[in-house]
């Protein structure tokens, strides 16, 4: 068992303060930090913190698979980790995205392969054979876009901003099914003409600054959605985009998961983000990144989005708190000490097999483990081998760990 240094990841949409003050670090920092890596991805592995210096994660699992990752997760996985944690922290909306399925990334990752596009192009969709299924914990109140929303939600919020322009396109989402209309009406709007795409956004632009100056509140999030994206994308189809999606605010603790096909923006907040090992992305708009519109709309699932947030289930009397997900490549949940348990050691529930990633979210805990412990302060992360396993807890405050191992 070792302490992880994290690979920071600095873009342009993230904060200045978010990560730096989760960690424990100097605040503000000099350039927007947006994501904290904890994992053993090639591009940006985290580093062991070891007597004898630090060491690549990456390295530790090539040098010793089996004492590292165990047989269980060897045995579905191979000898990589299948799971990437993140600290994630967005001051600024990030690009609209969605991942593909696992048979729609080996063949498009093969396809690119024979058309001899290199891995690390700015133009390339697929950096692996990999699918990219993610879920995302808010620490703080998290703003988001995710999956599409019922029909008749999307035409109520563009009648509501009044916007006659709208009138047309409106009629694409009725007397079909919502999965069909939202198909049509998203594809007839990233697909459009630029001249006519920059007097939509403008149009409806100004029904959200109307809508919002009306005082109404049923649309509120969305039309205020739309002036943040507008101001910064104008005449991008994200912002017409946003009308199609569900707008979510997650309170601390609540969490969303993200399958194959999802399309989703994040807008702003810190969370924990824990998704498989990959780097595919098709983007939709709002990034001066590369679009790629058929691929896009081959992948997409039109189909509403109705249960976004994860439910979780209490382990333990409360020592545990579980976020249940269908994916394999990861298993979320949250380790507590408080109450009666402080100032004693516990054991960890032992619902988890295989090596696991712990990050403080809150307090500081020491994690004892078969030949060593280690002390984590809010912010830092450890890495637990599978023959290190299983864990016991001792902490004199209350204390929240985020647990995460391969699936269930």
């Amino acid at each position: 068992m070792h302490l992880l240094r994290g690979a920071l990841r600095t873009y342009a949409w993230g904060s200045r303060t978010a990560i730096a003050e989760f960690t424990g670090a100097p605040s503000p920092t000099a350039h927007p930090e947006a994501e904290l890596w904890f994992g053993a991805h090639p591009q940006d592995p985290a580093y062991l913190q070891t007597d004898d210096g630090e060491r690549s994660l990456l390295d530790a699992l090539r040098d010793d698979p089996a004492g590292e990752l165990g047989p269980a997760l060897r045995g579905r996985f191979g000898d990589g980790l299948p799971f990437l944690v993140k600290v994630l922290a967005a001051d600024e909306p990030l690009s609209l995205q969605a991942h593909p399925s696992t048979e729609q990334a080996i063949e498009g990752f093969e396809r690119e392969d024979r058309l001899g596009i290199p891995v690390s192009a700015p133009n390339r969709n697929y950096r692996d054979r990999s699918h990219k299924p993610e879920i995302i914990v808010a620490l703080s109140q998290f703003e988001a876009l995710a999956g599409f929303a019922p029909a008749e939600r999307s035409v109520q919020l563009m009648r509501a901003l009044e916007v006659a322009e709208l009138d047309g396109y409106i009629n694409l989402l009725c007397g079909q099914s919502d999965a069909d209309g939202l198909r049509a009406l998203f594809t007839t709007w990233i697909t459009c003409p630029q001249p006519d795409l920059n007097v939509l956004v403008a149009r409806v632009i100004d029904g959200a600054i109307n809508y919002v100056r009306s005082g109404a509140t049923e649309f509120a999030a969305e039309a205020k959605t739309v002036l943040e994206l507008g101001e910064r994308y104008p005449g991008d189809a994200g912002v017409l985009a946003s009308l199609l999606l569900n707008r979510l605010s997650l309170r601390p603790g609540e969490a969303i998961y993200l399958p194959a096909g999802n399309l989703h923006a994040y807008l702003h907040g810190i969370g924990v983000e824990v998704m498989a090992n990959s780097d595919n992305v098709l983007r939709g708009g709002l990034t001066p990144k590369h679009v790629d519109v058929p691929e896009l709309l081959r992948v997409l699932d039109f189909e509403p989005a109705r249960e976004l947030l994860v439910p979780t289930e209490t382990l333990r009397d409360g020592a545990e708190i579980v976020y249940r997900t269908p994916a394999p490549e990861f298993a979320v949940s949250v380790l507590t000490v408080d109450g009666a348990h402080l100032g004693h050691e516990i054991d960890a529930p032992t619902t988890h097999d295989g090596p696991q990633i712990l990050l403080c979210a809150q307090g500081s805990a020491t994690v004892f483990a078969k030949s060593d412990s280690v002390t984590l302060q809010r912010g830092a992360a450890a890495w637990v081998a599978d023959d290190e396993g299983p864990i016991r807890l001792s902490a004199s405050e209350p204390t929240r760990l985020f647990r995460v191992t391969v699936g269930f």
